[in-house]
């Protein structure tokens, strides 16, 4: 995903996509466990695809994916995109978030990937664009926020 503005920034991740799995595993056990409906599939500095595998718990009224589903892809994406920049801070906090469902997304797994648009000391904007699995638009765009804790 080419996000407007947005170059490819050529610098070492700093955790690999095994190390933020085990991570957000550990960390967050409730929503990060092996088989569960949220799958890191590739990482980078700055960067992160992410996968939420299609579960009727997902769905809402009209046989579509549910907002609150998508909200959560978008936010996970940009959460493993800033880890894979700074390494691993469990108290970086989205302080920002703004989603545009743009499409009703049929029913397939989701795949967001975010590019961090600034990385600072203290804030990192994200560009996060969610797609259908196998399908080219988006369905839904959002960008966030966070807040990096002050380094010990």
């Amino acid at each position: 995903m080419q996000a407007l503005g947005v170059t490819e920034i050529d610098e070492p991740a700093r955790m690999t996509t095994a190390e933020l799995q085990a991570f957000l595993e550990l960390e967050f056990p409730q929503a990060f466990e092996r088989g569960g409906d949220i799958l890191l599939e590739d990482s980078g500095y700055g960067y992160a695809k992410v996968r939420l595998r299609h579960a009727d718990k997902h769905l809402r009224p009209g046989d579509t994916l549910s907002g609150p589903s998508m909200m959560l892809l978008a936010d996970t994406a940009i959460y493993v995109a800033l880890l894979a920049a700074i390494g691993p801070v469990s108290l970086a906090v989205t302080i920002n978030f703004n989603i545009n469902f743009l499409r009703r997304p049929t029913r397939r797994d989701l795949i967001a990937e975010c590019r961090l648009i600034k990385i600072g000391k203290r804030l990192a904007v994200g560009d996060i664009g969610i797609r259908s699995d196998g399908r080219d638009e988006l369905v839904a765009h959002a960008t966030a926020t966070y807040s990096i804790p002050p380094a010990k």
